[in-house]
């Protein structure tokens, strides 16, 4: 006998709609957990794009650097003269009751801190890339967190959906059957007492 499983109609009202939520529970579990694989897989893409392009805009950067320093010399000074990126914000958006970080740079075209006159247009290239660059990587962050936030809910949603399926509504389910059953037998007891009761009085009354 399930534990608690008494047979009784209360009992059995009460485990009917405990299957019904439990039912109803895996559902929804279920289709968080469907909505939040496919924005993770979304990202995983994305993640996968803007990598690309920060690689291929790192080499340009590299490149067009190097070219400058051949024609300008080493050029710490100018890279002094940039100051520190403090632009960045944080904030979030919910997805399934999932947080999920959205981080903000500046998004204005970069400003040159230093003098035309004396430097090159490799130098200006360089810049620019590396400008960029710092953007993509602040979208690479945006993401790559994004799926690891998504990644563990997912794990904790499946895994809460594993215990409605295999245990919870399984344990309901058999608790439904086994108080329907001794119900049933119950009835047909009553039902069997009360025609021998029937018969007894009539075998008197003749």
């Amino acid at each position: 006998m399930p534990v608690g499983a008494v047979p009784t109609k209360g009992n059995l009202i009460a485990y009917k709609k405990s299957l019904t939520l439990a039912r109803t529970g895996y559902e929804l579990l279920d289709k968080k957990r469907n909505i939040l694989v496919r924005e993770m897989m979304t990202l995983i893409d994305k993640a996968s794009q803007i990598q690309d392009k920060i690689d291929t805009t790192y080499s340009k950067a590299y490149l067009a650097l190097q070219k400058a320093n051949i024609s300008m010399g080493f050029i710490d000074d100018i890279a002094r003269s940039v100051p520190e990126e403090n632009s960045l914000k944080l904030s979030y958006r919910s997805v399934m009751g999932v947080e999920i970080p959205i981080v903000t740079i500046n998004e204005e075209p970069p400003q040159l801190y230093y003098g035309l006159q004396m430097t090159t247009p490799a130098l200006d290239e360089a810049y620019s890339c590396f400008s960029e660059v710092k953007r993509l990587t602040a979208d690479l962050a945006e993401v790559e967190n994004s799926v690891y936030r998504l990644a563990d809910s997912i794990k904790k949603t499946q895994k809460r959906a594993n215990a409605l399926k295999n245990i919870m509504i399984p344990r309901f389910e058999q608790g439904v059957k086994f108080i329907s059953d001794a119900l049933e037998e119950k009835e047909r007891e009553e039902f069997s007492r009360m025609k021998v009761i029937k018969a007894q009085k009539s075998n008197k009354k003749s």
